[in-house]
C-alpha cells in the first residue's frame, strides 16, 4: 500500500491502491484524496490555459500597437536588457549603423544590451536627471540628448522611466529619431548666413563708399550716374542672395541641437560629481539664483567642464576649484563658471576647441578670463536660461496598459553559476570548416547562431554567414557540408565575421554539440583578431551523456531521435545550431530531474563526463 501511494504520488495517472481488510479503509481514503487533486490539477490547468490565452491576446494587442507607431521605440529594464522594440527601431538602428552587419544579426535584439548601442555613460546620466525630477515630485518626468553613432548618424533619444504601481522604476522607454538629415541641413543654413553676412558687409560698404561720392556737389552727370549703377547693383546682387537663401530654407525641416531644462544648482552638483571622478578633487559650487533654469545639452556641458578641469593640473597638483553659476547682465543669459586661484606666474589655460563647439551648440560662447584683483582666473560658458522649470504635480496612478512581467528585479549582482538554467540568455551556434585541424590551417567556412531568452528560442534573430577561408576547400569534405568554393567567393573574411558574431553573443551563455571543437577553431583566431569569447560554454553532448548516462551514442541525430527532435539541414551551421537549441531545451527538464538546475552544476556536472576529456 506505501509502494502504490508513493507512485501514485509520483504520477496521477498510476493505479489506484487496492488493500482489503484493516487496510480497505486507508485505501478508500487515499484514492479519495487522489481523485480530488486529479480534479485540482484538471481545474488548475483550465485557469492556466485561460491566463495564457489572455495574455497571448494583450500581446498581440502591444504588438499590434507597437507595429503601427511612427515613432522608434526601444523598452529596456535597468540593466539595459531590450524587452521591448518595435520594427522602427530595428529600422533606424540599422540605417544608422550603416547596413547590416556580417551574418545577417540585427543590431538590436530581445535580451541585448542597450548599450551596445548607445553609451552607458549617456543613459546613465538621463537617468539621473529623470531621478532628480522624479524625487522633487515631478509627473511629466523624461530626459533628452544627442549621441553619435559609429557611422556618423545623430540620434535624438528621450528616457522615460517605466515605474511600477508603487513607483520604483523597473526599467525605461527609449524614443529615438535620426536627426542627421536635420543636423546638417541647419548646418547648412548656418554656413549661408556667415556666407550671406560676410557678402553683405561688402556690398554695404561698396553702398557707402557710393552714397558718400554722391554727397560731392561738383560730380559730372556721367559719374553720378556710375555711383547710382554700383548702389543699385549692390541691392540687386543682396535681393539675388537672400531670394537664394529663402527658397532654400523653405526646402529644409531645420531643427536645432536638442537642448533641455535643467535647474542650475542640478546642473551644479552633477557637474561637481562629475569633477571628482575625473580629477579627484572637490570642486565647490557657488549658485547667485537657486531658482535660476537654464536650456542645455546637460551631459556634453558637464563633460566638457570635467575635460576643462582636468587640463589645469599642474607640477604642484591640481588647484582648488570651484564651480560658479549667476545670471548674466544680458536678459536670457547666464555665466557657467570653473574658477581657480590665479597663478602669479601666469596661468597657460586655453579652452579646447571641443568645449568651445559645446559652447556654440547653446548659442553662447566660451572664454578663458583672469580676475587680478580677486586672484582668480576662470572658463566662463555664456548659457541660455529657460523661462520657468516644469511645475511640480501630483502622480496620478499609472494606467493599467497590459500587465506583462518584463521588469523583474534584476540580480545581476550575483554570479552566473548561481543562477538557474531556465533564466539565463543564450547563444546556440556552430560552425563549418575546411577540415578537423585548426592547429594545421583548416578555417572556418561558415558560422550559424540561435539565441535562446526565457526558454524561448528566437528564430527571427537569427546569424547566418559564410566565410571565404583564404585557402581551398578539400573536395573530400564538401560532401559532409555542402559549401563549394564558388558559393564563399566575395563572402567576407573571418576577422570581419568574428566581431560581429563576438557582438551577437555578447553577454550570453555559448552553446553547442561538441562545442570544444568549434571553441578551439574561435580560439586560434583571438590573437588575430583581438576578441576574446570567454563566457561561460555548455555542451549538449555532455550534458546528454550526464541526463541519460545508460545510452550508446550521443550523436547530435542520436539525441535528437531519443528527445523527438527533426533534423532538416544537417551539417548546415544554421540548421545544426537549431537542433542543438531544440535538444538543449529538451534536455533542461531531464537534468533538472537529476538535482542540476544552475549554470555552476551544469558546468561541474559536465566537466565530470568522459567525454569531457576529448582534446583538439
Amino acid at each position: 500500500l506505501a509502494d502504490a501511494a508513493r507512485l501514485l504520488a509520483g504520477n496521477a495517472d498510476a493505479p489506484r491502491p487496492q488493500a482489503s481488510g484493516a487496510l480497505a479503509g486507508l485505501a478508500d481514503a487515499l484514492n479519495r484524496l487522489a481523485d480530488q487533486r486529479q480534479t485540482l490539477q484538471t481545474d488548475m490547468a483550465r485557469l492556466v490555459a485561460e491566463a495564457q490565452d489572455k495574455v497571448a491576446q494583450e500581446r498581440d494587442q502591444l504588438g499590434a500597437l507597437m507595429a503601427e507607431l511612427r515613432q522608434s521605440v526601444v523598452v529596456c529594464n535597468l540593466d539595459g536588457r531590450i524587452l521591448l522594440y518595435n520594427d522602427h527601431a530595428r529600422g533606424l538602428f540599422h540605417r544608422a549603423l550603416g547596413g547590416q552587419p556580417a551574418g545577417g544579426a540585427e543590431a538590436i535584439g530581445l535580451g541585448r544590451s542597450i548599450h551596445a548601442m548607445i553609451d552607458r555613460a549617456l543613459i546613465e546620466h538621463a537617468r539621473e536627471t529623470v531621478d532628480r525630477h522624479i524625487a522633487r515630485g515631478e509627473a511629466a518626468v523624461s530626459a533628452q540628448f544627442v549621441t553619435a553613432t559609429p557611422t556618423g548618424s545623430l540620434l535624438h533619444v528621450v528616457l522615460a522611466p517605466v515605474r511600477a504601481q508603487g513607483g520604483a522604476i523597473s526599467g525605461y522607454v527609449l524614443l529615438l529619431d535620426d536627426i542627421t538629415q536635420d543636423y546638417a541641413a541647419q548646418s547648412l543654413r548656418d554656413r549661408r548666413l556667415t556666407q550671406l553676412t560676410e557678402a553683405s558687409r561688402a556690398s554695404l560698404a561698396n553702398m557707402g563708399a557710393a552714397l558718400d561720392m554722391l554727397d560731392y556737389p561738383d560730380l559730372d552727370p556721367a559719374e553720378r550716374d556710375g555711383f547710382h549703377a554700383i548702389v543699385r547693383d549692390e541691392v540687386a546682387a543682396m535681393g539675388r542672395r537672400l531670394a537664394a537663401l529663402t527658397e532654400d530654407a523653405s526646402q529644409e525641416i531645420l531643427t536645432r541641437w536638442p537642448l533641455q531644462e535643467m535647474l542650475g544648482d542640478d546642473l551644479l552638483a552633477a557637474a561637481a560629481q562629475h569633477v571628482l571622478a575625473r580629477t579627484g578633487r572637490v570642486a565647490g559650487v557657488e549658485s547667485a539664483d537657486a531658482g535660476l533654469w537654464l536650456r542645455l545639452d546637460s551631459f556634453s556641458l558637464i563633460q566638457a567642464l570635467g575635460a576643462l578641469a582636468g587640463q589645469l593640473a599642474g607640477p604642484q597638483g591640481m588647484p582648488p576649484l570651484t564651480l560658479r553659476l549667476a545670471p548674466a547682465a544680458t536678459p536670457g543669459w547666464a555665466h557657467l563658471d570653473l574658477v581657480w586661484p590665479l597663478d602669479p606666474a601666469g596661468t597657460r589655460a586655453a579652452a579646447p576647441p571641443e568645449a568651445s563647439d559645446i559652447a556654440e551648440r547653446h548659442g553662447g560662447a566660451l572664454w578663458l578670463e583672469r580676475d587680478r584683483a580677486a586672484g582668480l582666473a576662470f572658463f566662463r560658458f555664456l548659457l541660455p536660461t529657460a523661462e520657468a522649470g516644469p511645475q511640480a504635480e501630483a502622480l496620478e496612478p499609472r494606467p493599467e496598459y497590459y500587465d506583462f512581467d518584463l521588469f523583474a528585479a534584476s540580480e545581476s549582482s550575483h554570479s552566473l553559476d548561481d543562477q538557474p538554467l531556465e533564466r539565463l540568455t543564450y547563444t546556440v551556434f556552430d560552425t563549418e570548416t575546411t577540415g578537423l585541424n585548426p592547429a594545421q590551417g583548416d578555417e572556418i567556412i561558415q558560422v550559424g547562431a540561435l539565441r535562446i531568452l526565457s526558454g524561448k528560442i528566437l528564430r527571427g534573430e537569427r546569424f547566418d554567414q559564410l566565410v571565404d577561408p583564404g585557402r581551398e576547400i578539400p573536395e573530400a569534405s564538401i560532401p559532409y557540408h555542402g559549401i563549394r568554393p564558388e558559393m564563399v567567393q566575395g563572402q567576407p573574411r573571418i576577422g570581419q565575421v568574428l566581431p560581429a558574431f563576438h557582438a551577437y553573443a555578447a553577454d550570453t551563455v555559448l552553446v553547442g554539440h561538441n562545442v570544444a571543437f568549434d571553441m578551439r577553431f574561435l580560439q586560434m583566431k583571438e590573437a588575430a583578431t583581438g576578441l576574446r569569447f570567454d563566457q561561460p560554454v555548455l555542451d549538449t553532448l555532455l550534458l546528454a551523456s550526464i541526463a541519460q548516462p545508460h545510452e550508446p551514442s550521443h550523436s547530435l541525430e542520436a539525441i535528437a531521435a531519443r528527445l523527438g527532435v527533426g533534423i532538416a539541414q544537417r551539417h548546415n551551421a544554421l540548421g545544426d545550431a537549431l537542433v542543438t537549441a531544440e535538444l538543449f531545451l529538451r534536455l533542461l527538464p531531464l537534468l533538472r530531474d537529476r538535482g542540476i538546475v544552475t549554470l555552476g552544476q551544469a558546468r561541474q556536472a559536465a566537466a565530470q563526463s568522459y567525454y569531457a576529456r576529448l582534446r583538439y
